[in-house]
């Protein structure tokens, strides 16, 4: 029995180093061990989470802003305009009124992000393996309509995992002193919700938002994608350096591939903003006008909420708020990107989320 517990130990012990060797092997050749990988993306999920929330309350009395002047009764404006809302709202609330519902936002980030990267991965391969079926090229790779296909989907998928998040979010952030009912946080307004309105209203204004996906991440890439190349075939005004773009340079391209983006899915905003405030009982003093209105707003769905919104106010309403959240783009991409960095040094990540 001893020989052969010191068999056996030896054998362990063989075992151990031979695992050791390969990893030291991997390591010298560049290559990751899946544990090291697994951390390393984990890490960097932590690092992109942080920059996310750091971005968004750095720009949060933009983002309430335009939520407040997206939703605001017509017959008793309030807001009218960024720099007179912001006053406006400094004035009556003071500064903790122009981070309102900035925590539930920044709390969603975090599983937005992640569930996003892991929908990527997996709709990435379904693609990949699709399109190798049906070209019987085993050695296709994704080209750039396949990945945006994939981004799609992911972003959906994240979208509605944490869309309940963003539909609570909506409402606290237009709460006033003035309004009748009070939500004391994010956890109070979601079981308010579910008890007096039920499950379902907890997705009011999904349908638009999803529409609002493919075309907002469609034109992110292709803008982004053709602003690089032409900049790189034209060089002006020595932007270009090596046949690569400086830092300062990618992020006013995302800049403005984010601001035509949003520009043209805006309206579907600005009616998913708007369903999320139906049914709402006790409605911030915001959405009803201090009683001045003379019904509350009620649509039977998203083209209802369209024609109603045209009807009574206006195309021009479909775009309210657009200036705050245009203001706010360059900002928070920024503010973001830095932040990332500096997350990433922090935790020792050698790896990007996109690698």
């Amino acid at each position: 029995m001893a020989s052969e517990d010191v068999v056996q130990s030896k054998e362990s012990a063989v075992s151990t180093i031979v695992n050791l060797a390969e990893e030291a092997k991997l390591a010298s050749e560049g290559v990751k061990a899946p544990s090291h990988a697994i951390l390393s993306i984990c890490k960097s999920l932590v690092a992109g989470g942080v920059a996310g929330g750091v971005s968004r309350t750095a720009v949060a009395p933009l983002e309430r802003l335009k939520i407040l002047l997206q939703v605001q009764n017509p017959h008793n404006i309030k807001y009218n305009g960024t720099i007179q809302g912001l006053k406006y709202i400094w004035q009556t609330e003071g500064f903790r009124g122009l981070f309102k519902g900035n925590g539930t936002n920044c709390a969603r980030i975090v599983p937005n992000s992640a569930v996003k990267f892991f929908s990527y991965e997996q709709a990435s391969s379904g693609i990949l393996w699709f399109y190798r079926q049906q070209s019987g090229n085993e050695d296709a790779q994704l080209t750039p309509v396949l990945r945006l296909g994939a981004g799609a989907c992911a972003g959906i998928i994240a979208m509605s995992a944490t869309y309940p998040m963003d539909m609570v979010r909506g409402r606290l952030t237009v709460q006033t002193d003035k309004s009748p009912y009070q939500y004391r946080g994010m956890f109070h307004a979601l079981s308010t919700i579910l008890r007096e309105e039920g499950f379902r209203a907890l997705y009011k204004g999904w349908l638009p938002s999803v529409i609002g996906v493919v075309p907002y991440v469609g034109l992110n890439f292709s803008v982004y994608e053709s602003l690089k190349d032409w900049l790189t075939k034209t060089r002006p005004f020595g932007l270009v350096e090596d046949n690569e773009l400086g830092v300062t340079t990618r992020l006013a391209c995302g800049a403005v591939a984010g601001t035509i983006g949003q520009t043209v899915a805006y309206p579907l905003d600005v009616i998913r903003r708007r369903m999320q405030m139906v049914g709402w009982s006790h409605a911030a003093s915001i959405v009803t006008g201090d009683g001045r209105s003379t019904a509350a707003p009620e649509y039977n769905g998203m083209v209802d909420a369209f024609r109603k919104t045209v009807r009574n106010e206006g195309f021009g309403a479909l775009y309210k708020g657009l200036v705050p959240n245009s203001v706010k783009v360059v900002p928070s991409i920024a503010i973001a990107f830095v932040t990332y960095e500096i997350v990433k040094d922090v935790l020792g990540v050698e790896m990007r989320i996109s690698d």
